[in-house]
């Protein structure tokens, strides 16, 4: 059905919280994952982003979940469907139009960095 989620993982440790973001696109079987430590901005320079192993489906449903051996937690901050532009998913070159609250607009990723743009 071409969903999409986007968590935010607070990781607590003993000296600080960490907060970073994880973007899951649902790929059949299973949900093509990233990571990424700032929230890209519409019309905004590229920032970083990091392939990670692939989620499972469940991901795309969970609204919030504390993450077993003392992980963290997750909560899920933005959600749609999308719109694939290119012709497959792949994690090193894909683009999307989505259509959350936060991430809206053409939504493109090439090796580790990725864009929002308005235009598409």
């Amino acid at each position: 059905m071409n969903k999409w989620v986007l968590l935010e993982h607070k990781v607590y440790s003993a000296k600080a919280l960490n907060i970073h973001y994880d973007f899951l696109v649902e790929n059949g079987k299973d949900c093509l994952t990233w990571k990424f430590l700032k929230l890209p901005l519409l019309n905004q320079a590229s920032i970083e982003i990091f392939k990670q192993p692939n989620h499972r489906l469940v991901w795309l449903y969970r609204i919030e979940h504390e993450l077993s051996d003392n992980r963290g937690n997750v909560k899920r901050i933005d959600h749609g469907t999308f719109k694939k532009v290119s012709d497959k998913l792949d994690s090193e070159y894909c683009r999307f139009i989505l259509d959350g609250a936060l991430l809206y607009g053409l939504f493109e990723i090439s090796a580790n960095s990725c864009r929002l743009s308005k235009k598409y």
